[in-house]
């Protein structure tokens, strides 16, 4: 019997088909400008800095990671416009960032579903599907305690994502995963593979660094499970762009974020953004933008917040410009 997750995203890749009817174009949304900061005591920097660190929530020893796999959006039990838009809309931010987007009849890696009992569904799918939420591998999921929370913490939006370390190069995955062969090994599922298809990876490195890696840290899937009866006060427009800042990004569900100007406050305070700020676009393109290869994780952060110190700038620039006579 097929698995339940399993099912969930052929329903998605089914869901993401086109459909009947017009959806409103992603492109027409206005965004809202990042506004100048009075920062007293503290500098500028030193607050993006902390919002980054914040909002930031890597697997534990690993860097931020980003999809370098071609990203492909299901939405499950919404209506066919509301669907429509939040796959379209999540798509066309991760095509802004550079992210290869999949074809026709892709299978969902980011699947976005509805419910009524967010709760009650985050704990079947973890019961059902424990090994598509706790690979078993290194490096590649938050932990116990952070599928605890997943599945326990009533949110609006709740999200659980799978990431990878992999070979920059070939795009191998450098660690082993339970069951899994390197070479085909039969219908078994690796039960009667031999010692040498279930080793690890071999990672050919050509020169010793302490500063660089060839192991980079990226995406492989996304779920994420929206309540219905708790996103009442936002528009589809809203809900799509925190969707896609949640899935696109490694975010903390629960980093205190109230004190910035984004997307992730949208839920307490419906009125402060219309879509993704300029703070949170420029995040994203610090992180799709870094140097993944660097060892130092502090030295990812860094892209970001100068991403963000630049977009202020831009933005302060502007504002100064329309205000001369």
């Amino acid at each position: 019997m097929m698995g339940l997750l399993s099912s969930l995203f052929m329903a998605a890749a089914l869901a993401a088909q086109p459909l009947p009817g017009e959806a409103q174009d992603p492109g027409t949304q206005t965004p809202v400008e990042l506004e100048g900061l009075t920062v007293t005591g503290r500098r500028l920097t030193d607050v993006i800095g902390d919002f980054v660190s914040e909002a930031s929530a890597p697997v534990r020893g690993r860097g931020l990671a980003r999809w370098r796999d071609p990203v492909c959006v299901g939405v499950v039990n919404l209506r066919g416009e509301a669907a429509a838009y939040i796959a379209d809309r999540v798509t066309a931010v991760a095509a802004d960032l550079g992210v290869t987007i999949g074809g026709d009849n892709c299978r969902p890696n980011i699947v976005v579903i509805a419910t009524d009992e967010a709760g009650a569904l985050a704990a079947a799918l973890t019961e059902a599907q424990r090994r598509a939420f706790r690979t078993g591998s290194t490096g590649t999921d938050r932990g116990g305690a952070a599928l605890r929370d997943f599945v326990e913490t009533e949110r609006p939006v709740r999200w659980w994502q799978v990431s990878a370390p992999t070979d920059s190069r070939t795009g191998q995955i450098a660690v082993r995963r339970p069951g899994e062969c390197l070479a085909p090994c039969g219908d078994s599922g690796g039960a009667g593979a031999t010692s040498s298809q279930l080793f690890a990876p071999q990672i050919v490195v050509d020169s010793a660094s302490l500063l660089r890696s060839t192991i980079v840290d990226n995406m492989r899937r996304a779920v994420v499970i929206v309540d219905v009866d708790d996103i009442q006060n936002v528009s589809v427009a809203q809900l799509a762009d925190y969707v896609a800042m949640v899935s696109l990004a490694q975010i903390d569900p629960n980093a205190q974020t109230d004190g910035y100007a984004s997307i992730l406050n949208v839920f307490a305070m419906p009125d402060t953004a219309e879509g993704l700020t300029e703070w949170d676009r420029a995040y994203l393109a610090g992180l799709y933008n870094s140097e993944q290869n660097l060892r130092s994780t502090v030295a990812n952060h860094g892209d970001i917040v100068a991403s963000i110190r630049r977009a202020h700038g831009r933005l302060v620039e502007q504002a100064e410009a329309e205000a001369q006579p």
